[in-house]
């Protein structure tokens, strides 16, 4: 008779955890580039400085264009002078309506250029977005600068964004506002984050879903693109079966698991869950009470009498 070890399955606390691995993102991320071409009049930031949002960045000439707001302001003074005389003269019945429409809409024409002047002003500047961290300029004054110029990056990085995944068979389990803790090994600092984003799809390539986290950077100790390893705590789980890994028989259909019934040796299908350094959690398969097998597992066969030492 074949003598192994073996345990005797109890359920047990099990702290849901899921690790993966992921890339810090900054929650926002913009490269700065004109509206209009020109030549630059004035850079106002440095690089790699704090700015708030709205803050001039930038500033290309913009001579001609205030030339044509500051003559079609003349125009708007002269032309509601005379649609006001015209006004006059329509209430007394001194001109047709038509005469004075003509004027009036003269008056809204204008109107009309000097919001137009104003925005194409407003196109020679480069204001902040949001608050955060300009980087690198790749521009200098005097240059001449076109849609396609690479001008410099803003980055917001407090908070943070972090995209990671994890599989698919965990996807009924994780919510948003599930905490999310991550580690850099460059670092070696912890950070701790909820999750705020679920993409509502499973990859159907890796068969994973995609998640993202936020967390708190206000010392700024890590920055955007960084790998770093994740442990998303999802709910604990009371009465989990926890069997040795080394008792798990992967077979061409999935895996299987030997445990002792009625003095014999049975090969049990299941269906495997949360792994930890030394444990796997059994979904179905096996009950509590069994006698599993963690030793012999070559020897073993089902049908063979067997003598188990529990450990």
């Amino acid at each position: 008779m074949l003598t192994v070890t073996g345990v005797v399955i109890k359920p047990e606390a099990l702290e849901n955890i899921v690790r993966s691995s992921g890339t810090v993102l900054a929650s926002e991320s913009v490269d700065l580039v004109t509206e209009a071409a020109g030549r630059i009049e004035k850079i106002t930031f440095k690089e790699g400085s704090h700015v708030v949002k709205n803050t001039l960045l930038l500033k290309i000439n913009d001579d001609d264009l205030r030339a044509q707001l500051k003559k079609t302001e003349l125009q708007i003074q002269l032309a509601s002078e005379q649609e006001k005389r015209q006004k006059q003269l329509y209430e007394i019945n001194g001109i047709s309506k038509e005469q004075y429409d003509i004027a009036l809409n003269q008056v809204n024409t204008l109107k009309a250029d000097h919001e137009n002047l104003i925005a194409s002003i407003r196109k020679r500047e480069i204001r902040a977005p949001f608050d955060g961290i300009i980087g690198l300029r790749y521009i200098s004054e005097g240059g001449y600068v076109s849609q396609t110029t690479r001008i410099a990056s803003i980055q917001k990085i407090n908070p943070l964004k972090v995209d990671f995944s994890i599989p698919e068979k965990y996807s009924d389990d994780v919510a948003v506002g599930d905490i999310v803790e991550f580690s850099s090994d460059e670092t070696k600092l912890r950070f701790t984050g909820k999750l705020y984003a679920i993409e509502p799809k499973i990859d159907p390539v890796t068969r994973t879903l995609q998640l993202r986290a936020l967390c708190d950077n206000k010392n700024e100790k890590i920055f955007p693109g960084a790998y770093v390893q994740i442990e998303l705590r999802l709910k604990n789980i009371a009465d989990a079966l926890m069997v040795p890994s080394q008792a798990i028989i992967p077979v061409l259909k999935g895996q299987t698991i030997l445990v002792k019934r009625k003095g014999v040796v049975v090969s049990l299908p299941v269906r495997t869950g949360i792994r930890t350094a030394s444990l796997v959690q059994i979904l179905d398969g096996i009950s509590a009470g069994d006698t599993v097998l963690t030793t012999g597992l070559m020897q073993a066969r089902p049908g063979m009498p067997v003598t188990v030492v529990v450990k």
